[in-house]
């Protein structure tokens, strides 16, 4: 209904007086269970929110969130979840909303580990925090939990803490999905390889292990006879990766499709157009970001596989606000839609639909 609803009016039809409703909207002072139930009925019925911007002004609450995500230049992955974070920031305003973001190394554990030591004495209502690490956000959630600090995830979803919300695709899922990809491109004794960033600390990232668990399965699934190559390459040293590649490029030339499980594809693409190989290389990846789209248009990436990362910028920070403001039980997994992009659709593509 469309009507904006008073307190006087929601007491008419409650049958009680102004100040039960108010104690009620308010959670302060005592009530009766049966009032309360009345209550509670008509709000029900008649579908009532509260203005927000007024009681937050009234009470001059304020809500500070941090951010833990991986530090980025411009036009990566997570530079575009960073402006669904801006977004969001942006629109709350007016309820007194701020966000502080804390940046880590993606290819570096104990960045993060370090800014778990800066959130121990924080100021905060709740935290943004990108699982790269799962060890490490177990530690960090261990905390938040102690001190009743709700936190939402994002990236991957950990199922040994108590969020309340995670943001994100099934990693799982996306990665059966790029399974099925690279079957459809290759023969079933073919050799593919599957190229990974070192980083200190752990392996691989929550996501990226998943994702590889999904791949793997299709394949075994399919009865795929080929070898599967990990190749180990750096995230910011091109020349020692053009070492690393060629070398293993001549030791295994029949290798002509491959995957990369993070938005770092272009690396490869790069690599391999500066090659003066006849037929492209078959390459899999991930995230619609300017580099990548470069490559998938002219053929060095095949599909890039997106889940809208300014839509979970957005949504995150909004999960919080409503979490604490509304005492909204929150949906606990949200999925993002696992997108499949090639050359012939990319044009179309709306990062925040």
């Amino acid at each position: 209904m469309s009507r904006n609803y008073r307190i006087k009016d929601i007491a008419a039809l409650s049958g009680v007086s102004t100040g039960t409703v108010d104690r009620i909207l308010h959670n302060r002072g005592k009530v009766s269970e049966e009032a309360r139930k009345k209550v509670e009925k008509v709000l029900k019925e008649i579908d009532y929110h509260p203005n927000l911007i007024a009681r937050s002004l009234a009470l001059k609450k304020k809500y500070h969130f941090y951010t833990l995500i991986p530090s980025f230049s411009e036009g990566e992955y997570w530079a575009t979840f960073s402006q669904g974070i801006a977004k969001a920031e942006e629109e709350l305003f007016s309820y007194n909303v701020d966000v502080t973001p804390l940046y880590f190394n993606q290819y570096d554990k104990s960045s993060f580990d370090r800014l778990i030591e800066k959130l121990e004495n924080a100021d905060c209502q709740g935290v943004v925090i990108a699982t790269l690490f799962k060890e490490s956000v177990l530690k960090l959630t261990s905390r938040l939990d102690k001190k009743e600090i709700p936190y939402v995830l994002i990236d991957a979803y950990i199922e040994q803490t108590n969020c309340i919300a995670y943001y994100g695709t099934n990693s799982y899922d996306s990665g059966y999905i790029a399974g099925r990809l690279i079957w459809e491109q290759i023969e079933k004794e073919e050799d593919i390889a599957i190229f990974r960033f070192l980083r200190k600390g752990d392996l691989f990232s929550t996501q990226v292990q998943v994702r590889e668990s999904g791949f793997r399965d299709y394949l075994n699934e399919k009865g795929y006879m080929g070898r599967i190559h990990p190749v180990r390459i750096h995230a910011d040293d091109q020349s020692e990766n053009d070492n690393v590649l060629d070398s293993f490029f001549q030791e295994h030339p029949q290798v002509q499709a491959g995957i990369i499980f993070n938005s770092r594809a272009h690396l490869l693409g790069n690599y391999f157009t500066r090659q003066s190989a006849n037929q492209p290389f078959k390459l899999i990846g991930y995230d619609v970001i300017d580099a990548n789209i470069n490559y998938l248009n002219n053929g060095y990436i095949t599909h890039l596989i997106a889940q809208r990362p300014e839509v979970q910028g957005v949504n995150c920070v909004k999960a919080l606000f409503r979490h604490l403001t509304l005492n909204e039980k929150v949906n606990l997994i949200n999925y993002m839609p696992i997108d499949i992009l090639m050359k012939e659709n990319i044009q179309y593509y709306n990062n925040y639909i």
